[in-house]
């Protein structure tokens, strides 16, 4: 599959807020509750979607995935659902790794097995895991792996 990487442009908005809330059900499923939903275009402001850098994949003119890192802190990476299994998340992930530091950092909560796999498979340890309100939407309890990859 050709997908290419390349930095966010306001135009990919549209679409990433329609893969991102497709796959964001993905992630609170077996969690925390479906209910703690909030749509990327309530979360992106609250939650600092754009306080660092962000990359997304395309496969032609389809946003198909994103990525973004605050310093050395993977903060966001979501695949539309119909391009899961496809390398796409693996290698947003690489490339987010590649413009940190020696030491990345992220957080994906319990539960989330397809991400904490993918996270582990790319060396990343489980440092530290703590249960208490989803970020975003602190009416929820959650509990978060919280990981670190020393390059």
């Amino acid at each position: 599959m050709d997908v290419e990487l390349r930095p966010y442009q306001p135009a990919d908005w549209p679409q990433m807020c329609t893969l991102h809330d497709r796959a964001r059900i993905d992630e609170l499923r077996g969690s925390v509750d479906l209910a703690a939903f909030i749509p990327l275009e309530q979360a992106a402001e609250t939650e600092g979607l754009f306080e660092g850098v962000v990359w997304v994949a395309c496969f032609g003119e389809r946003v198909v995935g994103f990525v973004a890192a605050a310093g050395d802190e993977i903060t966001w990476l979501y695949v539309d659902p119909d391009y899961y299994r496809r390398g796409i998340g693996r290698r947003l992930l690489r490339h987010a790794v590649a413009q940190c530091g020696p030491e990345v950092t992220t957080e994906a909560l319990a539960g989330n097995d397809a991400a904490i796999q993918l996270y582990l498979s790319e060396g990343f340890e489980i440092v530290e895991t703590r249960a208490g309100k989803l970020a975003g939407n602190e009416r929820f309890p959650a509990t978060g792996h919280f990981m670190r990859l020393t390059k």
